[in-house]
């Protein structure tokens, strides 16, 4: 996978790893068999990557939920409606968060880490609007240009929002990727996420796996409405989208990339504390 389209995948695993309790660093790092600090960025983008595979092709429509709303006079997500027969990224969370908790004992420790390397991805794609979208295949087939570079929506915002957003990405994306996952944290912490993102964990819990996604998912969806395609798709086809868009569009992909890695770490803290408690159980 080019390195830009690894940036936000990777950032938003670096930001967890600044937040989870040491007993769940300690976890995942023995599950995935990685000591180092980029335990969690180095699978950041794996589901991606094996997605193209004749293994992996099955897990495609496990990265969106194709909302089948009309931005922007409306827009939503509803499980019943979106959620394909073949599963999509609200379902594949909760069967995942389910694998890896195996509350039966009765999967391989292979699979579990499998399990960890799709939930680290999944919580991240459920922040990008455009992966709880339907029109035009979430904007793979609406045509744009981006800084006079012709584009699909889509790519806009997985990757050219957020490559100007932080100055442009050259070479290997990890460093650039820490960068920012560092300027995020201390902005969650102590400066301009410090209030809100005491909100950003409501209504989280391993009970309602579904839930959780649903309100995350949601969330990004809204965005499709009034930042992605305000004025709806026909007005934007094979247009420059300008600075305007983007200045609208860029401080929407940086709270969402800071809400995904917070969410992703209260997220891997939860399963660690549930798969620790379970073994005790058993003791």
């Amino acid at each position: 996978m080019p390195p830009l389209l690894c940036f936000g995948h990777i950032t938003i695993a670096y930001v967890a790893s600044a937040f989870v309790k040491d007993e769940t660093a300690t976890y995942f790092q023995t599950l995935l068999r990685n000591e180092s600090s980029d335990y969690l960025a180095n699978v950041a983008t794996w589901a991606d990557n094996i997605r193209y595979t004749k293994w992996g092709r099955f897990t495609g429509p496990f990265h969106f939920i194709d909302a089948k709303d009309d931005p922007p006079s409306s827009c939503d997500v509803i499980m019943q409606r979106d959620c394909k027969k073949e599963g999509c990224v609200i379902s594949a969370l909760q069967n995942y968060t389910s694998r890896l908790i195996d509350a039966d004992g009765q999967l391989p420790p292979w699979e579990h880490e499998q399990a960890a390397k799709f939930i680290v991805h999944f919580v991240s794609d459920l922040h990008q609007p455009l992966h709880t979208e339907d029109v035009a295949k979430g904007g793979n087939g609406i045509h744009v240009k981006f800084d006079n570079k012709f584009l699909n929506l889509h790519h806009v915002w997985d990757t050219s929002i957020l490559e100007k957003l932080v100055g442009g990405v050259r070479g290997s994306p990890y460093g650039a990727a820490r960068q920012f996952a560092d300027q995020l944290v201390a902005d969650i912490r102590g400066g301009k996420f410090v209030a809100e993102s005491k909100n950003w964990l409501d209504g989280i819990g391993l009970a309602d796996t579904e839930g959780t996604a649903l309100i995350w998912a949601r969330e990004s969806n809204a965005y499709v409405c009034t930042h992605v395609l305000p004025q709806g798709p026909k007005a934007i086809v094979g247009q420059e989208l300008g600075s305007s868009y983007y200045d609208d569009a860029a401080p929407v992909v940086e709270i969402q990339v800071a809400r995904a890695g917070y969410r992703l770490a209260a997220w891997l803290d939860l399963l660690a504390a549930k798969i620790s408690s379970s073994k005790v159980g058993e003791l």
